[in-house]
């Protein structure tokens, strides 16, 4: 890894991206150490996706730093997908490789050891097992997720950036996912979260960066978010606070407050 400080995996200072003079996102800052997970949440075209993709040194940023384990995005950025692993909403699979395809090309492309017996357990943790000589193509929406992650997972990246996970999971995959990413940063990963699904995002993250038409709303813990936005001693749900925060229409606006002060 690269120089990292105080055991911060992610770090993101003063991000602005523009596409063709427009702003996008517009002087966010933020940190993720290992063991935390951020939820980042935020209306459609709140910049989430732009600011996974910069950190996953996929697109380049306008202005600002972005490090990822000490590396420096535009810098490094060989070394930043060595030690990152990015979840995209609708994950790009080779069409015609199987599962156990798959996993077995991330595991050299990575060099992973013991390859046979980590792609084992994911498939068996992801029910994917019986589907091993499967074609990409052939799988069910839920089945590429899956895979996907597992891929993600095999060669066990300091952080994972997960763009819209749960697309597609039935019940159970969303259970295994959630308790995975959970066990993934106990066990000293540094994780991204972005979702639309404010529940999952309250019941597993520990920060929360909250984003508006580009522009940074909060980033703090969970606790310090909802003391933010507490009001007469009542404590808001983060979905009440989300109506609150984001650029909603007055009148949503004003039942979320109403709700909140209820």
């Amino acid at each position: 890894m690269g120089n990292v400080k105080d055991n911060c995996m992610l770090e993101v200072l003063n991000f602005q991206k523009a596409y063709e003079g427009v702003p996008a996102v517009k002087g966010i800052s933020f940190q993720v150490n290992a063991g935390q997970i951020l939820g980042v949440v935020g209306p459609n075209g709140a910049g989430k996706t732009t600011t996974m993709r910069a950190l996953a040194a996929v697109i380049a940023p306008t202005v600002g730093s972005l490090r990822v384990a000490g590396f420096d995005v535009e810098q490094s950025p060989v070394e930043v997908k060595r030690c990152l692993a990015y979840v995209p909403d609708d994950p790009k699979l080779f069409p015609n490789l199987t599962i156990e395809e798959h996993l077995a090309f991330f595991a050299a492309a990575f060099r992973v050891q013991d390859a046979d017996s980590k792609a084992a357990a994911l498939l068996r943790s992801f029910e994917l097992d019986t589907k091993r000589k499967v074609a990409a193509k052939d799988l069910s929406r839920g089945m590429r997720q899956k895979l996907a992650i597992c891929c993600a997972y095999l060669y066990d990246p300091v952080a994972l950036l997960f763009d819209e996970p749960l697309t597609g999971l039935d019940p159970m995959g969303i259970r295994m996912l959630k308790q995975s990413i959970v066990d993934r940063a106990a066990n000293g990963a540094a994780v991204m979260v972005s979702s639309h699904l404010l529940a999952m995002v309250e019941d597993i993250c520990t920060h929360i960066l909250m984003i508006s038409k580009g522009e940074q709303q909060f980033f703090g813990t969970v606790a310090e978010l909802k003391n933010k936005f507490s009001q007469h001693g009542t404590t808001a749900t983060l979905e009440q606070i989300f109506f609150m925060a984001t650029d909603v229409q007055s009148s949503d606006r004003q039942l979320a407050e109403l709700v909140i002060t209820a």
